[in-house]
């Protein structure tokens, strides 16, 4: 009952800010030109977003993808130490999925297009994962035949 007591105290005593900032998701979108990239791991760098409680984009940021392939690098680990959560990519092999994972982080596959479009669809309930996986590393079918095409949104 003491424990109960703890955490209720510990949770009232929250600030707006501390209860805000845990309701915030963060999301890795595989990037390449301004596009979600076809194979998450040989994208140029991540577009890192985080949206508040009613999903709105507070913050949009860039993270330089290491080198090499996705599920033989860091990358799981670094993002789960970020808080990022979720995972929208193009394709992965199931080596990195199972890693993400592994790290808690959700992951939508088959998504094909604009950054910005994607993460329209997304906020929209409009994406799901297309449980598709690359069953090896040099992957290049996937700009011939995407598995998820969003269509461009004129603005």
């Amino acid at each position: 009952m003491f424990e109960n007591i703890c955490f209720f105290i510990k949770f009232a005593n929250r600030t707006k800010e501390e209860l805000s900032e845990n309701s915030m998701k963060k999301i890795a979108i595989p990037t390449r030109d301004g596009m979600v990239d076809d194979h998450f791991g040989h994208c140029a760098y991540y577009t890192v977003v985080t949206l508040d409680e009613h999903n709105q984009v507070v913050k949009q940021e860039r993270m330089d993808s290491p080198e090499g392939c996705g599920c033989k690098s860091n990358i799981a680990s670094v993002m789960q130490e970020m808080e990022i959560t979720l995972m929208i990519a193009g394709n992965m092999g199931m080596g990195a999925y199972n890693k993400l994972s592994a790290h808690g982080i959700t992951v939508i596959r088959g998504c094909h297009g604009k950054v910005d479009d994607v993460l329209r669809s997304y906020q929209n309930s409009e994406l799901q994962d297309s449980l598709e996986s690359c069953d090896h590393h040099d992957c290049d079918h996937h700009e011939e035949k995407p598995v998820f095409v969003v269509p461009s949104f004129s603005k």
